[in-house]
């Protein structure tokens, strides 16, 4: 699988030890939802928040902003521990004893995955467990698509810190443009004909077209060199 990460995308490593509260209590979420706007990154430039939400029915982009996220949050500190969790199939307490801290203070990266098929009781803690966010635990949500996990979602867009990835499928007009600024990310060029040709040959798959895309750049420009 392709792995992009940015070399300055990185935080100082944080103890996960105390509870610090993010957001208002609950009955508040909604009047500050109306004034914290989600901040949205590129899978490409994803970076540490204490909830990420990866939104959109392209998968891709979500496994690469989950594997970049990931790789970053390992390479500050290699002690962390990963969990998933598939939402449409969690069991009562499953999530808040993943998240509850252990003894030696571990910094714990948790990914739910299946957001817009969770059941109630996902919902029920994520939702609790955002009234006070734990220090060093980053929480990915995938969420796909429709109204199922609205609550959850409301109540992460009222965190000042959280960050939003948006994963919408690319239209067919849009793919041209994706070649050139993965290829301008890894600060290199491709021939415009060649650019077409990879859309041409590899528009249903964005994964081959990526990696095909990475094998035709060229040298860095002078300037970059």
């Amino acid at each position: 699988p392709l792995l992009w990460t940015h070399p300055q995308l990185t935080r100082n490593a944080v103890p996960a030890a105390s509870r610090k509260p993010l957001m208002p209590a609950a009955k508040k979420n909604a009047k500050a939802a109306a004034k914290v706007k989600l901040q949205q990154v590129s899978w490409l430039e994803v970076r540490p928040a204490p909830v990420a939400l990866l939104s959109g029915a392209e998968e891709f982009f979500a496994a690469e902003a989950i594997r970049n996220l990931r790789s970053i949050l390992r390479t500050e500190d290699p002690a962390l521990e990963v969990h998933e969790i598939d939402a449409k199939h969690h069991e009562p307490g499953e999530f808040s004893t993943v998240v509850s801290p252990s003894l030696f203070m571990e910094p714990r990266l948790v990914i739910v995955q299946n957001v817009h098929e969770t059941t109630d009781s996902l919902l029920t803690e994520v939702i609790d467990y955002l009234q006070a966010p734990i220090e060093g635990t980053t929480i990915i949500l995938r969420h796909k698509s429709g109204a199922r996990g609205k609550k959850l979602l409301d109540a992460v867009r009222a965190l000042p810190d959280a960050i939003e990835v948006p994963c919408a499928p690319l239209k067919a007009n849009e793919l041209d443009d994706f070649v050139r600024t993965l290829v301008r990310y890894e600060r290199r060029s491709i021939q415009p004909l060649a650019a077409r040709a990879l859309v041409a040959a590899f528009n249903t798959d964005l994964e081959e077209l990526a990696a095909l895309s990475l094998i035709h750049i060229s040298e860095p420009t002078r300037q970059e060199a």
